[in-house]
This record gives structure tokens, C-alpha cells and sequence, in this order.
């Protein structure tokens, strides 16, 4: 799975791509304009807990984007978690996630 790691194109998605929440997560979604192949990124906020939470959050995020297709080919997603992440499961994340990217158009 092709990650976004720069923190140049964390601000890109940041700033030019559509902004869409649900009670299980947020994501941030941009189209590329070359269309190339696409790239995710997992993040879970400090505010949200410790090490622990946090990283219990970003594993059930990356197996919803595992169910979910992503990345997908033309769009770069970041996926934000809630404090709602850390008790659900995989594939109520990934529920939430797919309807959240039918909105996005991705």
C-alpha cells in the first residue's frame, strides 16, 4: 500500500482536497491531477489518547482501507480517526469509509 510521508504532500491534501466526516472517521480527499496512482495515509491525532490508543486506531483504520479498495488509482485519501475508531471494528470503519468515498466521488 503506497503511503503519502511528505509532509509537503500532507499539506497539499490538506488544503486542495475535500474535507468529508463521519462519527468513525474523517478523510481528506483530493484528486490527482496526472491521475496516477493513488496514496493513503493513516493518522490518529495526540488529543486523542496515548501511544496505545493511538496506535489501535491506525490499525483498525489500515485493515478499513484494506476492506474498503484503498488506495485508489487518481486519489490521495488521509484518514483521521475519532475517539470512535478505537472501539469499532475493522468493518464498521470500512463501512463508514466506503459510503464517506461514494460521497467523495472517489
Amino acid at each position: 500500500m503506497k503511503t503519502i510521508k511528505s509532509k509537503r504532500d500532507f499539506e497539499t491534501v490538506f488544503s486542495r482536497g475535500k474535507r468529508l466526516n463521519d462519527s468513525f472517521l474523517r478523510i481528506r480527499v483530493m484528486r490527482l491531477d496526472e491521475g496516477g496512482p493513488g496514496r493513503v495515509a493513516f493518522v490518529a491525532a495526540k488529543r486523542l489518547g496515548n501511544a496505545v490508543f493511538r496506535n489501535r486506531c491506525k490499525r483498525v483504520l489500515r485493515e478499513a482501507a484494506r476492506l474498503s479498495g484503498l488506495p485508489r488509482d487518481g486519489f490521495d485519501v488521509i484518514l483521521l480517526s475519532t475517539h470512535r475508531t478505537h472501539d469499532s471494528s475493522p468493518e464498521q470503519v470500512a463501512v463508514a469509509l466506503r459510503r464517506l468515498l461514494e460521497r467523495a466521488g472517489a
